[in-house]
C-alpha cells in the first residue's frame, strides 16, 4: 500500500515532527500566561494614549479651545463643550483605566470619543483606531482582569460566598 502524499513531501519527516512539536510546545507556555496581564496590558496601553492626549490639551486650554473650533470642528456642539467633553472623557476614562475601577464603563465611554473622532474629525487615522478599539472591546467584553480595583471589589463584595 502506497503512503498518502501531501503537499509537505518533500521535506523530510523528522523536520516536520520536529517543527510542529516546537510550535506546541510554544503554544503550550504562551497559554500559560494568565489572561489578566494581557488585560492590564492593554488598560495600560489605551489608558496612555489617553492621558497624554488630555495632558496635552490641559497644557494650554485656550490652544485647545482653538484646536476643536478650527481643526475638529466636532459638529452638533460647540468647541468649547466639546473640548470639555472630550479632555474630561480622556482624562478620567484614562485614570481608571490605569486603576483598573469601573473599566468596562471607561472603555466603553472612551470607545464612544474614538468613534466621533474616527466618523467626523480623522479618518483616515483608521489603523490607531482600530487598535484602541480592539484594546477597548477586550476590556469591555472580558472585564479588566484579576489585576485590577474592580476585580478585588467583586471578590470583596461578592454575596454568592
Amino acid at each position: 500500500m502506497q503512503a498518502k502524499a501531501t503537499t509537505l513531501s518533500f521535506v523530510p519527516r523528522e523536520l516536520v515532527e520536529t517543527v510542529a512539536n516546537a510550535y506546541d510546545h510554544a503554544r503550550d507556555l504562551l497559554n500559560l500566561m494568565p489572561i489578566s496581564l494581557v488585560q492590564l496590558a492593554s488598560r495600560i496601553a489605551v489608558a496612555e494614549v489617553f492621558w497624554r492626549s488630555s495632558q496635552s490639551k490641559l497644557a494650554s486650554w485656550t490652544s485647545t479651545i482653538q484646536l476643536f473650533a478650527n481643526e475638529y470642528k466636532v459638529p452638533i456642539i460647540s468647541p468649547a463643550t466639546a473640548a470639555y467633553l472630550g479632555t474630561a472623557t480622556e482624562l478620567i476614562g484614562s485614570l481608571l483605566l490605569f486603576a483598573g475601577l469601573l473599566s468596562r464603563a471607561a472603555a466603553l465611554a472612551l470607545t464612544g470619543l474614538v468613534t466621533v473622532i474616527q466618523l467626523t474629525v480623522y479618518p483616515e487615522n483608521w489603523p490607531d483606531h482600530i487598535l484602541w478599539l480592539s484594546l477597548l472591546l477586550l476590556i469591555i467584553v472580558r472585564g479588566p482582569g484579576g489585576i485590577s480595583l474592580d476585580h478585588l471589589l467583586g471578590r470583596l463584595f461578592d454575596r454568592s460566598r
